[in-house]
């Protein structure tokens, strides 16, 4: 059996690259999923774009990859005869920032994320031998993950998340990686259609499956042994959903004014926008009884036993790395700096000559001042040095 990965990255850490097949190219280029796709039995669909951040703002983008990208999957799908699709969804399509508790599969689409549906539909009737279902997995974590841990253990580092969102009653569901996978080689299996005493349709064809490790807990509850296994401390303070959301809409603006600079990399992060306020202040859980009756889905690792493996990846991870000053040291340094050598250095008039007393209360004259600018300008760049150095031995 020859396994065959598509990704838009040159380098693929993998420790069974002699089994893989890694093809570079893009789902929004046609040509690359039809070669991809050529000779497949079975497609597991998980590219996407817009999870979080920036992402959701590049709206162009968003819909190339998920629209147009899932397009082109099922048209080569189509064409090559392949007779399995697993597509990896989200638990978005139902929710939308409204509280839902132990949800089931029967719930209806919400209708911002209704257009992949008709098209997937279309496709079905287009070709009988295409059997699809979709699998809705709650947020991932294990090791390697690489869009939500590393965002929020960043923000800590640099003293951006000054509190938590929403109450502490408020649950939400988690997957370890490993049980996503288990889940989604139980949904290719269960759109065989050769199984003995099941000959006909597939009994996951055309079905959606909510996927976690079954145990809704509180995010930031869930994250804290993480967080502190790498010396960093949650927020004491909560800040209310409604106050948050408004946060989180001036950040969209803010962001959405800068729509031609969101992938440069100079453009941090936003701290949140109202998508990711609703995932973490909402209450949303789903069960998944469907996918345990009719896939026979039993998480294999429990959130202790997947916790404790991401923290130790995170640990190790944290090792190679240097942590630096927060951001409020950064701000203080930059300033201080600024102001002190305008005090020292330019011409007197308005607001530098108050400065230029202040300063000079403490130094007593521009000789001791501007020395002082020139020391401090000094070890500045030598810490810098050092700290290169330090991290080019880390690395190596």
């Amino acid at each position: 059996m020859i396994l065959t990965a598509i990704d838009n990255h040159s380098h693929i850490g993998c420790n069974f690259l002699s089994q893989i097949l890694i093809m570079i190219g893009d789902v929004t280029r046609k040509q690359d999923v039809q070669k991809a796709l050529h000779g497949a039995d079975c497609v597991f669909h998980l590219a996407s774009y817009g999870m979080f951040g920036k992402e959701m703002l590049q709206f162009g983008r968003v819909d190339d990859v998920n629209i147009n990208g899932t397009c082109h999957v099922l048209e080569a799908c189509v064409e090559h005869g392949v007779k399995r699709l697993v597509y990896v969804s989200t638990y978005n399509v139902v929710f939308g920032g409204k509280e839902i508790i132990n949800g089931n599969e029967t719930l209806p689409y919400f209708p911002l994320d209704d257009y992949v549906d008709p098209y997937s539909r279309k496709q079905m009737k287009k070709n009988g031998n295409l059997y699809t279902c979709a699998i809705r997995p709650a947020a991932i974590y294990g090791p390697g993950e690489e869009r939500h841990l590393p965002r929020i253990i960043n923000l800590l580092k640099l003293g951006l998340l000054p509190f938590k969102i929403g109450e502490e009653r408020v649950k939400s569901d988690w997957v370890y990686i490993d049980n996503l996978v288990l889940a989604l080689i139980l949904a290719s299996m269960g759109l065989l259609d050769d199984i003995p005493q099941r000959e006909g349709r597939p009994i996951a064809a055309g079905q959606p499956y909510f996927l976690s490790d079954g145990s809704p807990v509180n995010s930031f509850e869930f994250l804290r042994p993480l967080l502190q296994s790498l010396e960093y401390d949650l927020p004491k303070r909560s800040l209310a959903v409604s106050h948050a959301l408004v946060l989180g809409r001036i950040f969209q603006l803010v962001y959405t004014i800068l729509y031609p600079w969101l992938n440069r990399w100079w453009l941090s992060q936003p701290l949140m926008l109202p998508t990711e306020v609703h995932e973490v202040g909402v209450t949303h859980y789903f069960s998944f009884l469907k996918a345990k009756e009719e896939l026979g889905y039993v998480p294999m690792v429990s959130p202790q036993e997947g916790m404790a493996t991401t923290i130790s990846y995170f640990q190790e991870r944290k090792m190679r790395s240097l942590d630096g000053p927060t951001i409020y040291t950064w701000m203080f340094s930059v300033i201080g700096m600024t102001l002190l050598f305008i005090a020292a250095y330019w011409p007197t008039f308005g607001p530098v000559s108050l400065l230029r007393g202040f300063c000079l209360f403490f130094f007593r004259s521009m000789w001791v001042m501007r020395m002082a600018f020139i020391l401090a300008t000094a070890a500045h760049i030598g810490e810098a040095m050092y700290a290169r150095h330090l991290a080019k031995k880390w690395i190596l």
